[in-house]
């Protein structure tokens, strides 16, 4: 692996359709994307899920907002989606793997990761929303809508 390439790994309790539910639909997408301290109003999200459809976020925060503007490269519901940010060139594919217990592993490896966002800083950033995807599968499937 390059020093511009990471992989992350979570395991969520939760069944397969539903983590690719929140991650392909706006409406799930404003609860978690963005580390902790941001939010993603859903009226600043785009998801055109076929190749070549957009995905854009815009994340707010206290020192300004983010927008992340991205083409979809493969949609593969529901176990791989992937996208590029043509602007910086990195490349994102998303994995999710259905472990026969209700759990679903995602896999997300990253490719040509601009620098900033390979410092330590933005990779425990890029965790806490991970963290934040995590919380809001639990409320979905302990109470809210399946």
């Amino acid at each position: 692996m390059n020093e511009d390439e990471f992989v992350y790994r979570r395991v969520f309790r939760a069944p397969r359709e539903l983590v690719w539910r929140c991650l392909t639909e706006p409406t799930e997408l404003a609860h978690f994307w963005g580390p902790r301290g941001m939010t993603t109003p859903i009226d600043g999200i785009v998801v055109e899920l076929r190749p070549g459809g957009r995905f854009e976020t815009r994340m707010l925060g206290e020192h300004g907002a983010y927008r992340m503007v991205a083409t979809f490269t493969e949609v593969v519901p529901p176990e791989q989606l992937a996208w590029v940010e043509p602007e910086s060139g990195m490349r994102t594919t998303s994995t999710l793997q259905d472990l026969g217990d209700g759990s679903t592993e995602v896999v997300i490896h990253q490719r040509h990761v601009p620098e900033a966002m390979r410092a330590p800083e933005a990779r425990a950033g890029f965790l806490t929303s991970l963290d934040k995807l995590e919380e809001h599968l639990t409320h979905l499937t302990q109470g809210g809508r399946p």
